[in-house]
């Protein structure tokens, strides 16, 4: 299978809403709660974002990746600054996502190589219970550093894992 990972544009908004909502619907039914990953207005708002963000909301802090298979997007990344105060001046992943069926295809570590700086500490959150998740970024060279936290709204834990600079 080729994967082919590059720089989105502002057409591919539509497509990237459509494999964000549907990878979340495949990676946290049963974690999430169904009215969070099914909600009628889930692909509208997460185009919307895309759109803003590729129409130049980044202000040239994120970094935004697509993979594609047979000119059909299978994924998306991006990363930029960190939010958390004790990761200032360092890179979070804050997106990373790819279908189950290209999954171990290597589309997820050429998305993550091509958000984020080779030698670069790097931190992210992802959600626990999440083993498939968790098994790729410690392949990856991650290690969870003991931070948790637990979303307000979807009311899902997430542990912190962090790469450190090489």
């Amino acid at each position: 299978m080729t994967i082919v990972v590059r720089t989105p544009v502002i057409e591919d908004a539509t497509a990237m809403a459509k494999v964000h909502v549907e990878t979340w619907q495949e990676t946290y039914q049963g974690t999430m709660p169904d009215d969070v990953l099914f909600a009628p207005d889930s692909l509208q708002r997460r185009e919307h974002m895309w759109n803003s963000l590729l129409a130049g909301g980044t202000s040239g802090k994120l970094t935004i990746a697509v993979a594609e298979h047979d000119r059909q997007l299978v994924g998306i990344a991006m990363s930029g600054p960190s939010d958390d105060e004790d990761r200032q001046g360092e890179s979070e992943l804050f997106v990373l996502y790819t279908y189950e069926s290209v999954h171990g295809q290597g589309a997820g570590a050429q998305l993550l190589e091509a958000v984020v700086a080779p030698g670069k500490s790097v931190s992210l959150w992802v959600a626990d219970p999440n083993p498939r998740a968790q098994a790729f970024y410690c392949k990856m060279g991650f290690a969870p550093d003991g931070s948790r936290s637990t979303d307000d709204d979807d009311g899902v834990t997430e542990i912190r894992m962090i790469r450190p600079s090489r």
